[in-house]
């Protein structure tokens, strides 16, 4: 059976161009166009699609309010359309919040020509969000904890010497929300890549840090690695573990894509596993393809110790489901139990962590 895809966009050169790509595609069909979200309102009644592609700024009606109605009276899976600014990423942010599955970018210069580059791109995020898992979403605000921090951890060895390493990608951008909103203030360094395009990242830490105890920022390179403290990978460049005498560092490289993806889990995971080795803990989450398996396997051999998050949690099972399928994680568990079981582990292990 075909992905039946309804796309609604107030551009129509947008429309024509999302229309082609998507007719392409053998496993997918266009059932319905909307320059408005009253017209999507009426053909999703009547057509009933898979998948809405929905720009994120449009005319009548608010893309966030009608996306905010849509998830509340109809939950379906939703790929946002976003412009490539400041404002497009901070509404981005909040569309993924409110259970956009995910986002696809306009190109800022020659859209036709850009749009159809990204071809492969859109069809692959439209064919993850067939897939996905749709859930009630509970909107935290700044200053409010959706989850209660977990007690802080009893062995200061832990947050000085461990760290963890987080890789996501489709679903993750809430799934990363979820775990670091329950890290207490002297949790270990952090270091996350995130699936996540450039001009996005920097808005998804800051939205990040004024809901964590702890302290959340992009990444900016040659940084000390500290506790209680997270570091997001850019979307323009690979993270990387470094280290720096005693001390654990950040490094970026704006090498090519890897799994096509920059920044990639993978390299970021093989980094953890040179630079850190048992005193990584390892963490994937929620996720199309298999970015950061192999990376994985590889911390796990050079002695980390590794979680993955459980398919009924997943907003998409695929990088969690390819790290466990080559035996790269210790445990799985649930996306609400993981933040808890990697701080049981730490607070087990961290007096025998053991410098590099």
């Amino acid at each position: 059976m075909k992905i039946k895809v309804l796309i609604c966009d107030d551009s129509a050169l947008i429309r024509s161009v999302m229309t082609e790509i998507i007719s392409q595609q053998p496993d997918m069909e266009v059932v319905g166009v909307a320059p408005d979200p009253l017209v999507a309102r009426e053909l999703i009644k009547q057509t009933n699609p898979h998948v809405l592609t929905l720009d994120v700024e449009m005319p009548k009606m608010d893309g966030l309010d009608f996306l905010e109605k849509l998830m509340r009276l109809r939950p379906m899976p939703v790929v946002m359309v976003s412009s490539l600014t400041e404002r497009g990423s901070e509404i981005t942010m909040r569309a993924l919040e409110l259970g956009a599955v995910d986002f696809v970018t306009k190109p800022k210069i020659s859209i036709q020509s850009g749009m159809r580059e990204y071809a492969e791109l859109i069809a692959d995020k439209i064919r993850a969000a067939a897939k996905a898992r749709i859930k009630p979403r509970t909107i935290p605000k700044p200053g409010e904890q959706g989850h209660a921090p977990l007690p802080a951890l009893r062995n200061p060895l832990t947050s000085s010497e461990k760290l963890i390493i987080i890789g996501a990608s489709t679903g993750g951008t809430e799934a990363i929300r979820e775990f670091l909103m329950q890290m207490p203030s002297d949790c270990p360094g952090i270091l996350i890549a995130q699936h996540m395009p450039e001009g996005f990242t920097s808005s998804f830490a800051k939205r990040l840090d004024s809901l964590c105890k702890i302290s959340v920022s992009e990444a900016k390179g040659e940084e000390r690695v500290l506790p209680g403290h997270a570091y997001i990978a850019p979307g323009h460049s690979h993270l990387q573990l470094a280290r720096s005498g005693a001390n654990y560092i950040t490094r970026l490289d704006h090498g090519e894509p890897v799994n096509r993806h920059r920044p990639s889990v993978d390299v970021l995971f093989r980094s953890a596993a040179q630079n850190a080795g048992k005193n990584a803990v390892g963490v994937i989450l929620t996720g199309m393809g298999k970015d950061g398996a192999q990376g994985m396997l590889e911390m796990k051999n050079a002695g980390a110790y590794n979680f993955a998050q459980d398919e009924a949690s997943s907003v998409v099972f695929g990088m969690p489901r390819e790290a466990i399928a080559i035996g790269a994680a210790h445990e799985v568990g649930a996306l609400q139990a993981l933040p808890g079981m990697v701080l049981g582990y730490l607070a087990q292990h961290g007096s025998r962590a053991l410098r590099v």
